[in-house]
């Protein structure tokens, strides 16, 4: 094939690829994903669901990313931080967990809604901008294997394999695994939460290579307690990582925490 026919290919295959958006876009308009209401583009929010999300902004504690209500001086912890460090170096969250996110959570993890990960990425890019930069390689919280064959997807891996293509950054989906199967943690305290993963995690002998000496970005869909990614990161840890730190989509604030 010579330059020219190789540049009418080219062009060909552009063409191709818009009448096929067109078409996908008459057969399937783009709704708000967040009420389903009609919008422009695929994965936006219509004005009325944008106005009511509430982004975590600084202030926040410089560990545990929880917002704080007015500036109370750089690096200052939360009373959490202090009390009860975590094993990750720091978490980070892009909303907070009520509304439109938690829809969003839900479309996602129950409701088969894949599509949406991309855009949720985009958030959670932003986020967690400073964490992505000191990372080495991005590894999702895995799903047990009955639960991934019944869901037949994880809802972390989707959000954390968009991210990486976004960063550019390695994705490592088999590096961690669920080896116990626990009880979903919606309704449990926190106590119970703890003990439901506790030991849940291991870092396979084979894959040890894409932890050890590298600093970890740990992915999951919602922050509630910590203790998932709590015991996610102790075990990355036990593999010689470097350092973990956490990104999710959304943190659930301490007055919900018992109904997540």
């Amino acid at each position: 094939m010579d330059k020219g026919d190789a540049e009418k290919l080219n062009i060909a295959r552009k063409v191709a690829g818009h009448l096929a958006g067109q078409v996908a876009g008459l057969l399937f308009p783009p709704q708000c994903a967040g009420c389903h209401r009609a919008v422009a583009d695929p994965g936006t929010l219509c004005g009325q669901c944008w106005s009511r999300l509430r982004f975590i902004e600084r202030p926040y504690c410089t560990v545990m990313g929880t917002p704080f209500s007015h500036d109370l001086g750089e690096n200052f912890l939360s009373a959490e931080a202090i009390a009860d460090p975590p094993p990750f170096r720091r978490a980070r969250a892009a909303v907070i967990h009520d509304g439109v996110p938690k829809r969003m959570v839900v479309w996602l993890k129950y409701h088969d809604q894949t599509n949406l990960a991309p855009w949720m990425a985009r958030w959670i890019l932003r986020a967690g901008s400073e964490l992505i930069a000191d990372s080495d390689v991005i590894v999702p919280v895995p799903l047990h294997p009955f639960r991934f064959w019944s869901r037949r997807f994880n809802q972390a891996a989707e959000l954390a394999r968009a991210l990486a293509r976004l960063a550019d950054k390695p994705f490592e989906p088999e590096a961690l695994r669920r080896v116990k199967r626990t009880r979903q943690q919606v309704g449990l305290a926190a106590s119970e939460r703890q003990r439901n993963v506790s030991g849940a995690f291991r870092v396979p002998p084979e894959h040890e290579i894409k932890i050890s000496g590298r600093n970890v970005l740990l992915i999951d869909d919602v922050y509630t307690t910590g203790a998932t990614v709590k015991a996610a990161t102790r075990a990355l840890l036990r593999a010689h990582a470097a350092s973990v730190d956490v990104l999710t989509f959304s943190r659930v604030l301490g007055e919900t925490i018992n109904s997540e």
